[in-house]
């Protein structure tokens, strides 16, 4: 059916109108715009930038978002972006898995405590971490894909500054079977090994991190706990340049699996110290 000029006209305006918002409409309080961190160039001198990866799964990530809204941002430490662009550091600053929220890791704390040491340099952290990721992930074998993807990550951030550690902590969803327990200082061994390989880096300094102490509160969830924590701590000892940072005395965010922001804090700092200790040998 043909419509007459002033037909057409009308239903023109009657379209604009629709599309044009009301005045009197009041914005979704609970719709607050996601924080989208500022794109920075690292700095000129690459022997001052200093990059770290951080490798493992959930408490590495971070899980408490409680703290997250009294951030304050520290325009010296970076972390490298999905997109291989280096933006201001702000937690969360691993990727949100799926439905999961991710929060605060021990990354930013050990930062802001390896530039008291030292304030001429920056910090770049290389997020890797994903939360439920076995051990077998993470190793050099076929199925390793985070280990590739650690690497891969890691050669575009080394275009920009020098990588002179890792941070690992890894280890919860190897205590449910006794032969992940039982293998895994094995296995965690030779990952290291090939990491160092394959970055050219036969001397990295890697800092492990420990279980939450509250895991052996669930004896029935993980029942290897205590096989895996042995297996973490003395991997320094049979492995060069390792570290090890202490858990001892840091709290859950509640649920008996995630480390709270306040623990977080303290486990980077631990980090941060053993790995200072690392570097002066």
């Amino acid at each position: 059916m043909c419509l007459i000029p002033r037909q057409r006209i009308i239903i023109a305006l009657f379209v604009v109108l629709c599309c044009i918002p009301s005045h009197g409409q009041q914005p979704d309080p609970s719709a607050t715009p996601a924080h989208t961190p500022a794109t920075i160039s690292p700095p000129a001198e690459k022997d001052t930038f200093h990059i770290y990866l951080l490798m493992g799964q959930s408490n590495m990530a971070g899980r408490d978002t409680r703290t997250l809204a009294s951030q304050v941002d520290n325009p010296r430490v970076l972390a490298l972006n999905a997109d291989g662009e280096w933006v201001v550091a702000r937690d969360p600053i691993h990727a949100k898995e799926g439905r999961i929220e991710p929060g605060v890791g021990p990354g930013i704390p050990f930062a802001l405590e390896m530039l008291k040491a030292d304030p001429k340099i920056t910090i770049g952290l290389v997020p890797c971490a994903v939360g439920g990721t076995p051990l077998r992930r993470w190793t050099k074998t076929k199925g390793g894909d985070l280990y590739e993807q650690a690497v891969s990550r890691a050669k575009i951030a080394a275009q920009g500054g020098a990588i002179k550690g890792v941070l690992w902590h890894q280890g919860e969803a190897d205590t449910t079977k006794e032969e992940n327990a039982k293998t895994y200082e094995a296995r965690l061994t030779q990952m290291f090994k090939d990491l160092r390989a394959d970055l050219g880096l036969p001397d990295l300094p890697i800092v492990v991190g420990q279980l939450g102490d509250f895991l052996s509160q669930s004896p029935e969830k993980y029942p290897y706990a205590e096989t895996v924590c042995a297996a973490i701590k003395d991997i320094p000892t049979v492995v060069a340049h390792v570290g090890y940072a202490d858990s001892a005395g840091l709290g859950d965010k509640g649920d008996k699996l995630h480390f709270s922001a306040e623990a977080q804090k303290e486990l980077g700092a631990r980090y941060a110290k053993a790995m200072q200790e690392l570097q002066k040998k």
